[in-house]
């Protein structure tokens, strides 16, 4: 069997649209820069829900997922940002010891593979959330797996 045929057998279920979209910003690292970020969020009303700042010596990508990604993709372009949205799957785990071993532990023995990850946590529920990238062609496969795993998507 091959890799694609194992991945299909060992995770049926129901395809679904991934519900988190992130905002993806390639900016110049110098200083200033993230308050000018929070602070035309804050103006708009728009809640970050989740980020992660990837820096080197001269640009960085700061990766968010936002309350209103498209109106913060927009707001932020027009501002001078090169900002793009992407598709992200949150999976929520429990807040115990071993809970992120196990949910990347479902994914290896699926031959998935993940690009990065983070946290965040779920307001409704305070359990945390972990936030993936996977290739975009492999999100909806990687959802119905996870959740035919026994993880909740959100």
């Amino acid at each position: 069997m091959d890799e694609i045929t194992v991945r299909q057998f060992l995770c049926e279920g129901e395809r679904k649209r991934p519900m988190l979209k992130q905002l993806s910003l390639y900016v110049e690292n110098k200083k200033g820069t993230m308050t000018d970020i929070t602070g035309i969020l804050k103006d708009e009303q728009i809640n970050i829900l989740g980020s992660v700042n990837n820096d080197g010596p001269e640009f960085g990508i700061i990766r968010m997922v936002v309350s209103e990604p498209e109106r913060a993709c927009e707001r932020l372009k027009k501002a001078g940002y090169l900002c793009r949205m992407v598709d992200v799957m949150g999976i929520e785990i429990a807040d115990e010891s071993g809970s992120l071993h196990r949910l990347l532990s479902a994914l290896t023995d699926s031959y998935i593979n993940v690009d990065y990850i983070y946290l965040s946590f779920n307001r409704n529920t305070s359990q945390p959330i972990l936030i993936m990238h996977v290739k975009d062609d492999d999100i909806f496969e990687v959802e119905s797996c996870l959740r035919a795993k026994g993880f909740t998507a959100v």
